[in-house]
């Protein structure tokens, strides 16, 4: 029997079917539709960057860096472009030390090369690009390009070197850069992501002076540039770019002819000099001496040089100017003077009677050669540079007293100078013991200890910087103005010069008599008293005093004999001195280590700067010898004018200013990083002992 199919059955099966079909088609059409909407439409622009992202590249343009120039315009740091040849070691093949050998055979790598290349290697990571040998010249570059392939993960590149022409002429004052280590990075971190963000690229940073003090004025505004770049990830060619602004143009107080005449009269010995303008408190000069070549830290300096530096006992590094610490000694007495007549326990007439030393508690303190002065007023006691005067003042006073008088002046205090690095030194009081010794016993301050502090010794330490503040404030009248390096900055772009403000002095309020008293005995010192032979013959007025500080302890009952002690057990020789005297225009704090009686060898120094800055008198090259060795009182020879001596100062400055010019600079590649040119706009206790006058 035929069994008949239901054909209504069948194609209400087919529609079904038809229709389930066609539902699931438009469901995946639609996903497909909601997909390609999502993708093409609402993460349109995402995509966009990313896919531009993997055709291009959006690279940072490091600005050159700003200029420093002294007051008249004297170029002090610079810069020029260089090729260097890098290594990033994360992208070798072959091992790294297979690697630099290879190079060797292809461009000069020196041992010095590679131990600084250790060095940064160190303090970096991996991935970062480091130089194995840097300023390349046109024929090294060449043969490297030659054999680039052979050398995945080295390339050539054009970098920007900093130069100072002048090699270690001002190198405290100016600092240097360098590469931007670990802990300054962490550092950096706490920075605003703006300021952060205007460091990307950057690889050095300022160091020290006034190359870090102005870092950011003088680092610019990094650029941008938009590369479009291969499947290898080789620029092919430009598409956009926001140059970079470079930075300031700072311009210093400092006479840098005035600073290396300064240095060239300290020659090999150590020691410190400020010079200011009482009237602004501007810094003429800057001297610690022995100095250090900050070319060297450019390019990352190497471990010889780095060992010979921090560990001579010379310590180069060291700025003296502002972080070595010294005793006045005699040079505190005008100081003291002030004190004593502001205070009221002494007037400028009232006699003390001097018989060569002093007694307290069953102890002597002596003078000079233990010979007497007899009757002395307060303008003897400065200009025959009496002790006992002051031993008995600073037994009236009381080691507070003499600290709150002291403060206000500066000593023992951050001046606020506009470079880092500053020192307090110590200006004593009961409360400082109590809290820089733990010994209960120690803590306690003894009526003996007062004494010597009234003569510059004792606990007394002071920088040459807060001598030379205290001088040319006493010198103004009391007006005292913060010590400054940095008078003007120049915009990059516009060129327009712009002076720094003078922030106002501080009036201290000393009676005019007071200060006038102790400026005409400090005026008798050159007249009359231990620096005569110095200013014999000068063609203004000045006034001064000399110092002598202990540099180690001497017992009560030893005699002092620099011909029985090492070179570095000698006493210091210092020397404050301001003129013209009625009306001043520089004020001089000066120490030569280890050189005796101030005005043997600091004073002579003093003497000259004066010539120079307010005479325009250079020295003879007799005089230099002369003073160099200790040996001079006033000049010898004939002066010559200032204006007339050469500069630039010798052979091998020379040649240093001229290093960048001669320096081959990268061509198209490099163009980035092309320099812009030179603008140039219109301590512990010691046991008194009396030391030399």
């Amino acid at each position: 029997m035929t069994e008949l199919r239901n054909i209504e059955a069948d194609l209400s099966r087919f529609r079904l079917r038809v229709l389930v079909a066609s539902v699931v088609v438009l469901v995946c059409f639609l996903l497909l539709v909601a997909r390609l909407v999502w993708l093409q439409v609402v993460r349109h622009e995402q995509f966009s960057e990313r896919a531009e992202a993997n055709r291009t590249a959006v690279v940072p343009v490091v600005p050159n860096r700003g200029l420093i120039l002294d007051r008249n315009g004297i170029v002090l740091a610079t810069n020029y472009s260089a090729y260097t040849l890098e290594i990033t070691p994360s992208r070798l093949q072959a091992p790294l030390e297979d690697t630099i050998n290879a190079l060797s055979r292809i461009v000069e790598i020196q041992p010095r090369d590679r131990r600084r290349f250790r060095k940064l290697l160190d303090e970096s990571k991996s991935f970062e690009s480091l130089p194995i040998r840097t300023k390349l010249n046109e024929e090294e570059v060449a043969r490297f390009t030659a054999q680039r392939f052979r050398f995945p993960g080295v390339d050539i590149r054009a970098r920007l070197f900093r130069n100072y022409p002048w090699g270690e002429l001002g190198s405290h004052v100016i600092g240097y850069i360098g590469r931007i280590n670990q802990a300054e990075k962490k550092a950096m971190e706490e920075w605003d992501e703006e300021v952060q963000a205007n460091y990307r690229g950057t690889e050095y940073i300022g160091k020290l002076g006034v190359e870090q003090s102005l870092e950011q004025r003088l680092h610019g505004t990094t650029g941008v540039e938009e590369l479009e770049t291969s499947a290898g990830g080789r620029a092919v060619r430009k598409l956009a770019s926001l140059p970079a602004t470079p930075g300031d143009t700072v311009m210093l107080s400092i006479d840098i002819k005035l600073q290396h005449l300064v240095e060239q009269m300290f020659g090999p010995r150590r020691g410190a000099l400020v010079a200011l303008d009482p009237k602004s408190g501007e810094v003429l000069a800057f001297v610690s001496k022995p100095t250090f070549d900050p070319n060297l830290f450019v390019d990352g300096i190497d471990s010889e040089n780095w060992q010979a530096l921090n560990e001579s006992l010379d310590k180069p590094l060291l700025n003296r100017a502002l972080r070595g610490t010294y005793p006045p000694g005699s040079t505190y007495k005008p100081f003291m003077a002030l004190a004593a007549l502001e205070t009221g326990k002494r007037t400028a007439g009232q006699i003390i009677q001097d018989n060569g030393s002093w007694s307290f508690g069953g102890h002597v303190f002596r003078s000079h050669g233990d010979h007497g002065l007899g009757p002395v007023d307060l303008h003897v006691s400065i200009v025959k540079s009496s002790n006992v005067y002051y031993y008995s003042l600073a037994n009236e006073m009381g080691v507070d007293a003499m600290h709150d008088f002291m403060k206000p002046l500066g000593f023992g205090q951050l001046t606020g100078i506009d470079i880092p690095g500053e020192v307090r030194g110590i200006l004593p009081s009961q409360e400082w013991k109590r809290n820089y010794y733990r010994r209960p016993e120690q803590k306690k301050w003894f009526a003996g200890e007062t004494i010597s502090l009234g003569i510059g010794q004792g606990y007394n330490s002071f920088t040459m910087l807060q001598l030379a503040h205290a001088t040319a404030t006493l010198v103004n009248g009391g007006i005292k103005h913060k010590p400054r390096l940095v008078i003007a900055t120049q915009d990059p772009v516009s060129h327009q010069t712009e002076p720094l403000p003078l922030e106002p002095g501080v009036n201290l309020n000393y009676k005019p008599q007071h200060v006038e008293a102790v400026r005409r005995a400090m005026v008798g010192v050159t007249q009359g008293g231990t620096s005569t032979r110095v200013f014999a013959g000068s063609p203004y007025l000045s006034g001064g005093k000399t110092g002598t500080a202990q540099a180690v302890t001497i017992g009560q009952r030893q005699k002092y004999d620099a011909a029985k002690l090492e070179e570095h057990q000698r006493d210091h020789s210092l020397y404050i001195a301001f003129a013209p005297a009625d009306d001043p225009k520089i004020a001089v704090a000066v120490v030569v280590e280890n050189a005796g009686f101030g005005a043997a060898a600091a004073a002579p120094i003093a003497r000259r700067v004066f010539d120079y800055w307010l005479a325009g008198l250079y020295p003879s090259e007799e005089d230099l010898a002369a003073v160099q060795k200790g040996q001079a009182a006033a000049p010898v020879g004939k002066q010559r004018p200032a204006a007339e001596v050469a500069w630039p100062p010798g052979a091998a400055a020379a040649e240093a200013a001229a290093a960048a010019a001669r320096t081959p600079a990268p061509t198209a590649a490099a163009a980035t990083t092309a320099p812009r040119s030179a603008l140039v706009p219109t301590a512990a206790r010691r046991a008194p002992r009396q030391p030399a006058r």
